[in-house]
């Protein structure tokens, strides 16, 4: 599944030193300038699974394959961007492509980092990114509802949209963004075409020195209650740290490097786990002597979607689903002893594939 989140914040805050670290396909330039990142970086991220682990020592593949998700480092945002200051048509424009958006925060002070907008703020930092998001989407809202409402006059169905619009507008107008509008999924069909960025769910990450790592700050703590009222989770991380993680290759030596910060796994962990969540996303395996591999679905999809994530024709012939718990395929070892203990299920097509299920498939071609 193409999903993708989008890393977005001010310049210098630490957007292109995260992606540096998350990302095992590419690198951005990390730099202490304005646009360093040009255009779009984009980076497939393993999503970090022991389960996935587990079930290779039992059953002990040719190959192993985690399930990923697309990481877009987007250059900085700037106050203005919604009117192009800052090449800011260019950015939005990658930022409206994204599933969900992870939005760096700087929440550390470092006289040899240049801000432009003086003393380190990170409340002001999220409000200028919301603002500049804000109205944009006000833009594409206004245009849609001047072409709405001359059809409203004879269709009943453009007055029903021209309504949702109008709420959608004057939510923007007042500082909000369209994921807090309380719209149901039929109403979400009226600006379904206009791919609003403010309707995207996002992560904050709170960008902190060494020291702060494992407690957070004064800014992280400010950063937490400037967004309590939006249901939204923010991660306290230090991407220097993270950046530096990434960079080791030999296991032993990334551990004792963990274990010197005192960390038992790194942050970067807990993020791309975040974002899964945040795309209510889950994963089901296949595993097998040839491969051990997680594939990632939407929350309660049911069994022949899931299997169209293997290949279309799954999902067309859908015959059945050989299903077994993950915690029974560890606690008996293999399939084998699963079926012999009656732990393998038949599940037909409207079985709901619960997270961490070990399936097969049966179809016809």
């Amino acid at each position: 599944m193409a999903l993708q989140a989008g890393i977005v914040g001010l310049p210098n805050v630490g957007k292109s030193t995260l992606f540096n670290a998350v990302s095992n396909s590419a690198k951005a330039q990390a730099s202490n300038y304005r646009f360093c990142t040009i255009d779009p970086n984009v980076g497939l991220v393993d999503v970090p699974d022991p389960r996935l682990n587990k079930l290779a020592e039992l059953v002990n593949p040719n190959r192993v394959v985690p399930t990923q998700i697309e990481i877009v480092d987007i250059a900085g945002l700037v106050r203005g961007a919604s009117k192009g200051e800052g090449l800011g048509n260019k950015f939005l424009g990658n930022i409206r492509e994204v599933d969900a958006i992870v939005h760096v925060i700087r929440c550390f002070e470092d006289e040899n980092i240049l801000r432009e907008e003086g003393a380190i703020n990170p409340v002001s930092d999220k409000e200028i990114i919301d603002t500049e998001l804000q109205l944009k989407d006000l833009e594409s809202v206004e245009k849609k509802l001047q072409r709405t409402e001359k059809m409203a006059k004879t269709d009943p169905k453009a007055k029903v949209e021209m309504e949702i619009l109008k709420r959608c507008k004057d939510h923007l107008e007042k500082g909000q963004s369209i994921r807090t509008l309380a719209l149901d999924k039929e109403e979400r069909v009226a600006i379904a075409d206009l791919f609003l960025l403010t309707e995207k769910l996002v992560l904050y990450v709170a960008n902190v020195e060494e020291a702060s790592m494992h407690t957070g700050n004064k800014y992280s703590e400010m950063l937490k209650a400037a967004v309590a009222s939006e249901n939204a989770e923010v991660i306290v991380m230090c991407n220097n740290i993270e950046a530096q993680i990434a960079e080791i290759e030999n296991p032993e030596d990334k551990a004792m490097f963990m274990e010197e910060y005192n960390m038992t796994e790194p942050a970067l962990d807990k993020m791309i786990h975040s974002v899964y969540k945040l795309l209510k996303l889950q994963t089901y395996f296949t595993a097998g002597v040839q491969e051990v591999r997680a594939w990632t679905i939407q929350e309660g999809w049911k069994a022949p979607q899931a299997a169209s994530v293997i290949h279309t024709d799954f999902e067309k012939g859908f015959i059945k689903a050989e299903v077994i718990a993950y915690d029974d395929f560890v606690k008996y070892g293999s399939e084998a002893a699963c079926r012999d203990n009656g732990k393998l299920r038949i599940e037909g097509k409207e079985y709901i594939v619960k997270d961490g299920d070990i399936m097969h498939f049966r179809f016809n071609v």
